[in-house]
């Protein structure tokens, strides 16, 4: 969708659903699919009359309307992030079953650019049946059609393999619409109301390419057309039933003109079928796999190999879109990390302070816009950055008003907790890079939204270098202050926090005056070098050290040279330069880059011949700024690299922060049609095979494909959280706060594009306003850890949480004498926390959906049915608790292990625990009443039913690996 919302609905959305509704009442053998809530909810909402909102319950009773997918939006698939994915399906659950008290069991993932193997996985435990997808490489894609293979049984994850598989359908070379051409027309075929005019519909009611109306003299012409098209498709499937999908983008805001003309063509189909040789019927998704299902065949098993990249033909490779738009990912990823501290912050304030004075019904609303925005920018033309400007900064804006309303949440308990006098604006900020405490006393208040606990740094940009940091109890702090990168007359204060699992703690931040307390960071600019003409060999480099790694620069380029591993005394040559890719704009000279594609040129291009450096160094941290510069005599320079090494001091836990080299790169503006890319060169052999994560949830092995055109654009993959490369002992990892392409272009190397900024001629890229001229400055962050594939194996999963979840700082001035302790919330000593897990557990979820609906689902559907749904508040008594084992089987002999809790005693922290329900992925089914179609496999001939999971007595339970268990908990006294 480019179109603003209120635009969509005004031209098209609303008129789909109030049409369709009309039209499936006049015609009992009318059917029709919806997928996306978010604009369904706006119409339930806003436009629906109580006469169509009768209809549809009725509609979906007999079977005749069915939601598919459910999900607020149709996710896209390469660039989301696993916890984003659940967040939006369940919004989309939640409203449905509150609703209507019915549950989506089949997909519809028609337009999402690739498939991940994450996806089967999550819509198997969210109770599908089958799955459906389209868009997969045009060459796999005819090689399976070719050989009927366009059906299988998906067994996405290798560790939970059979028992979370799918039955799924891979859309034929029509894809998921009418085909378009018709051999007795030059109009469109079966797109009887034309194409969708936005923002106004035409005043005259002539849409664009409307099909010819069906009459007598052109009915036959119209089925022989439509039966030689499903006999097409037949021949590439192994049952006689072929789904034949009807309609596009953009479709069935007329849905009158639709089925009027549609009633005659069928029923004229089904009068000539003997002579035809075809039967055809209106049906939905669900029909369809029915009659699959019962057909009862036995079929193939694709293991856990995803579907990415994606490409059209040979000079469309669909791999552009993984960095898109980087600014929007990284503000959709803070988004995200937000909204699960507010929820657990919010959940804890519940539990423990149920009669306190801030207003829960408004609380949840706070959190409910963070949680719509976070879902709908999901969509496979939101993150992916494939929208226009416009829609971007739609996006943007409800992101950062949800941001602000959370802030404001977690400010105003903050503020209650710590019984501060009300007036003055106290924690007005929920701290980031543009704010600056001014040279006051300030309290700095930083949440540790994770089950573990946690020793980082956080940063705090100040206007004196002379600060003391401060404990609760009065005690320093360890921190450095600094020189700040971005600005020359601020400083920025490291401040070492250690914090216990979802536990906040205040820290007392004053300027000295004589005194020293923080320590400095001390600068020394080295002279800019000319690298086109260093000497091959330098004698001596400028090493710098903490208790993990030395890393050693070149002075001779001011580039690095080595990473030395200490604790193995393992040396690897890194070295990592800028390059650039050049793309054409011009159509008529050959393929060319936008939003969705990336295509090259040639081979990229190094961007600087000068590199200055600067060495900042203190005691708990060293920062190497890095400045690219086009030559030696240039002013400015277009890219940067901070790379932050910490040295821990005694008597803390070290061993996360030590391990990590921080790096955040800046880069922008670019010119035009350059796509930029950070090369990491090292001589581990590597065979030039890469790994990338699937959502951050999965890894995928990524060999390089010697493909004869356009190899370079055809073997970038998505990275979400992390890519790897490795030899037979060293790995080096990359740990990402948002998504980017990445690729191994040689061997030993990974590169990872950061940015992009292109202008193009196609006629279809400007007419959408999707040509991508992008002229903004980035500033991604990544981890680099090396080390043996052991050690990287325990770091990498804690590390790549810990840097998309980093606390969350906010800060202000109380007003008023010495501070109260801060109440119940937070008083836990480092050493307690209200819920702590294992290092091989993930605290996904830990919120109150607000929803209304019975958990009991014989209770729901009656009330329904009876139109006594629950109106009025919220229900705040409903926790919803999900946990994750983030190991594959067989990875470590130690992590890799199931793992039982008693959750009783998990949750004891925040209160005593009356009852557990466990849950599908996304609540809506009880797991003992979920039973999915078993279908017939190789492995397993035999067709049933297959159970979810063994659920718990007592509240004690085992999660296996990569599993996700979800829960609904309920507290006493609630």
């Amino acid at each position: 969708f480019f179109f603003f919302f209120q635009e969509s609905m005004h031209a098209y959305a609303a008129n789909v659903y109030s049409t369709v509704v009309e039209e499936l009442m006049n015609g009992k053998q009318r059917k029709f699919i919806a997928v996306e809530q978010e604009f369904f909810r706006l119409w339930w909402d806003g436009v629906a009359t109580d006469k169509h909102k009768k209809q549809v319950h009725q509609l979906l009773q007999e079977g005749r309307l069915e939601f598919v997918i459910g999900g607020q939006v149709m996710h896209d698939e390469a660039v989301t992030l696993i916890d984003d994915q659940i967040l939006q399906l369940t919004e989309g659950h939640g409203f449905l079953y509150e609703t209507f008290g019915i549950r989506p069991q089949f997909s519809w993932h028609v337009d999402p650019f690739g498939a991940s193997a994450t996806t089967p996985t999550l819509f198997a435990l969210a109770g599908f049946n089958a799955h459906l997808i389209s868009r997969i490489d045009y060459d796999l894609k005819a090689d399976m059609q070719k050989n009927k293979k366009l059906q299988f049984v998906w067994q996405g994850s290798p560790s939970l393999s059979a028992r979370q598989e799918i039955f799924t359908h891979v859309m034929d070379q029509y894809s998921y619409c009418t085909p378009p051409q018709l051999p007795f027309s030059n109009r469109s075929g079966f797109y009887w109301n034309g194409i969708a005019v936005f923002p106004d519909p035409p005043k005259d009611g002539v849409y664009p390419d409307m099909s010819l109306p069906v009459t007598d003299t052109n009915i036959h012409l119209y089925a022989q057309a439509m039966v030689a098209n499903i006999k097409e498709r037949a021949a590439w499937f192994r049952t006689s039933d072929v789904l034949w999908p009807w309609g596009c983008d953009k479709q069935f805001f007329n849905a009158s003109v639709q089925y009027s003309n549609m009633d005659l063509l069928l029923d004229y189909i089904n009068k000539h079928s003997d002579e035809l040789g075809v039967t055809v019927q209106y049906a939905t998704v669900g029909d369809y796999f029915q009659a699959i299902y019962s057909r009862n065949l036995t079929w193939e098993i694709r293991d856990s190999q995803d579907f990415l990249p994606y490409s059209t033909e040979p000079f469309q490779a669909w791999t552009g879109f993984y960095t898109s738009r980087s600014t929007l990912k990284g503000i959709a990823r803070r988004a995200s990390s937000l909204l699960y501290a507010g929820e657990s912050f919010f959940t804890q304030y519940v539990q423990k302070h149920p009669a306190g004075p801030i207003c829960k019904c408004r609380a949840l609303k706070q959190l409910q816009s963070l949680r719509w925005a976070v879902s709908e920018v999901q969509h496979h033309d939101g993150i992916t950055g494939t929208e226009s400007p416009k829609v971007k900064d739609m996006y943007t804006n409800n992101l950062m008003y949800g941001m602000f309303n959370v802030k404001k949440l977690m400010a105003s308990i903050i503020f209650d907790m710590n019984n501060a006098k009300k007036d003055g604006e106290v924690y007005s900020s929920v701290y980031n890079k543009h704010s600056r405490i001014p040279g006051v006393d300030q309290y700095v208040v930083v949440y540790n939204p994770l089950a573990w606990n946690i020793t980082t740094f956080v940063t705090v940009s100040v206007s004196h270098s002379a600060m003391g940091v401060y404990d609760e109890l009065g005690h320093s702090v360890p921190a450095q202050v600094q020189s700040s990168v971005e600005s020359r007359s601020a400083y920025d204060l490291y401040i070492l926090v250690e914090i216990s699992g979802l536990s906040y703690r205040k820290y007392n931040v004053k300027p000295l005056n004589g005194k020293q307390s923080a320590f400095i960071g001390r600068s020394v600019k080295y002279k800019r070098k000319d690298i086109t003409r260093a000497d091959q060999k330098s004698q001596r480099f400028l090493p710098v050290v903490n208790n993990c790694y030395q890393v050693l620069f070149d002075p001779n380029t001011n580039l690095m040279h080595s990473i030395t591993e200490r604790e193995t005394n393992q040396t690897v040559q890194v070295t990592q330069e800028f390059l650039e890719y050049h793309v054409n704009g011009n159509v008529t000279k050959g393929p060319i880059s936008d939003n969705y594609f990336f295509a090259p040129s040639g081979p990229a291009v190094p961007v600087s011949k000068a590199v200055g450096l600067e060495v900042v160094s203190g005691k708990l941290m060293t920062e190497i700024r890095q400045y690219f510069y086009s030559n030696v005599t240039a002013r400015d320079y277009t890219y940067a690299i901070y790379t932050r090494i910490y040295t821990v001091p005694e008597g803390y836990d070290g061993n996360l922060l030590c391990h990590r080299i921080e790096q955040e790169y800046r880069v922008g503006p670019l010119e035009i049609n350059r796509e930029a890319v950070l090369r990491t060169s090292t001589n581990l052999n590597t065979k030039q095979l890469l790994y990338t994560d699937n959502n951050g949830y999965q890894i995928q092995k990524r060999p390089f494909k010697a493909y004869v055109d356009n190899p370079v654009a055809r073997n970038y993959y998505p990275m979400v959280q992390t890519a790897y490369i490795e030899d037979n002992t060293t790995r080096l990892m990359l740990l990402t706060e948002r998504a980017h392409g990445v690729s191994s272009q040689g061997n030993g190397q990974v590169e990872v594009m950061l940015h992009r900024r292109l202008w193009n001629n196609h006629q279809w890229d400007l007419s959408n306003n999707l040509t991508l001229n992008d002229s903004s400055v980035v500033r991604p962050v990544i981890w680099l850890i090396l080390g043996t594939k052991a050690v990287s194996n325990i770091l990498y999963r804690t590390s790549g949480l810990a840097l998309e979840h980093r606390p969350v700082v906010m800060f202000g001035a109380l007003s008023g004498g010495k501070p109260k302790l801060p109440g119940q919330l937070q008083q836990h000593s480092v050493h307690e926390s209200p819920v702590t897990l294992p290092p091989n557990l993930h605290l996904q979820t830990l919120s109150i959906p607000g929803w209304r609906y019975s958990s009991d689902h014989a209770e729901q559907v009656h009330s329904i049915r009876m139109g006594k749904q629950k109106q009025g508040d919220a229900d705040f008594s409903r926790v919803l608790l999900r946990i994750r084992h983030l190991y594959e089987a067989g990875e470590d002999p130690v992590l890799s292990q199931p793992v039982t809790i008693n959750l009783k005693s998990l949750l004891q922290g925040l209160g005593s625990v009356k009852q557990v329900e466990e849950r599908s992925l996304t609540g809506t089914w009880d797991v003992n009443a979920l039973t999915r179609w078993k279908w017939k496999t190789v492995k397993s001939p035999s067709k049933g039913f297959s159970k979810s999971t063994e659920t718990s007595e007592n509240c004690t339970v085992t999660i296996h690996p990569k599993e996700i268990r979800t829960f609904f908990v309920y507290f006493q006294g609630q």
